[in-house]
């Protein structure tokens, strides 16, 4: 029988369930107990795109990014953020391949890090497990391929629209002020999450504050009105 959700400090996420919570309560407590906990400052890159896979992370505490760069232009793409109860670096700990993305803090993370070949032995004696690393699997595929399609179809205006309503679904607080977004992006980070400029995100911003939709600051986010973005993302 499956346990009751644990209450990981992922408020605001129905839609997403991270690897933790679909555990039953017996694999989880056994998989935490192979690990070692670990504390990351803020801007930390916790795992390395091409670097050999040692380890996988599971995050208890604060939300990192995910993200991959393009060989020989520079180009970041914003690929995820990973929070409570996630686990990051488990695929290329499963393949023996190196780490395809950068997994950076957002702000000081607790993690518990799991040697992988501990982690291969967890899913071989944990068949209930293995079955829910691979449902997770399955739906961050299906997440990209999402993203992938509203990317080739959609205007940078739109994906921007339908980014904010991810995040204040997700990461989203209710305030006074509105629906703030606790996870703190930079211009050129919400760029690389829609495959556009960090001028053009800028300059869309700047719109939708002149109109009253939006306030930014310093990696800070406030969405006053969802059902403009809502009209924009034709949702």
């Amino acid at each position: 029988m499956a346990t009751e959700r644990p209450r990981w400090e992922f408020e605001g996420l129905e839609d997403r369930v991270p690897f933790l919570a679909r555990l039953e309560e017996e694999d989880r407590t056994t998989l935490l107990s192979t690990g070692r906990a670990l504390q990351f400052s803020t801007r930390t890159a916790v795992l390395r795109q091409d670097e050999p896979s040692t380890h996988v992370l599971l995050i208890l505490r604060g939300w990192t990014k995910v993200t991959a760069s393009a060989a020989g232009n520079g180009y970041e793409a914003l690929l995820a953020l990973r929070g409570p109860g996630d686990i990051v670096g488990e695929a290329a700990a499963v393949s023996s391949r190196p780490r395809s993305a950068t997994v950076t803090t957002l702000e000081p993370v607790e993690a518990v890090a799991i040697e992988q070949d501990r982690f291969a032995s967890f899913l071989r004696d944990c068949p209930g497990a293995a079955m829910q690393l691979l449902s997770l699997t399955s739906d961050r595929l299906r997440s990209g391929d999402r993203h992938r399609l509203q990317a080739a179809a959609l205007p940078v205006r739109e994906r921007l629209a339908v980014l904010l309503l991810d995040l204040i679904r997700a990461h989203g607080h209710r305030t006074d002020a509105g629906i703030e977004v606790r996870v703190p992006l930079s211009k050129q980070e919400l760029a690389g999450s829609i495959g556009a400029s960090r001028e053009m995100v800028q300059r869309l911003l700047r719109e939708l504050r002149d109109r009253g939709v939006v306030t930014t600051g310093r990696r800070t986010l406030v969405v006053l009105r969802p059902d403009v973005l809502r009209r924009m993302a034709r949702i």
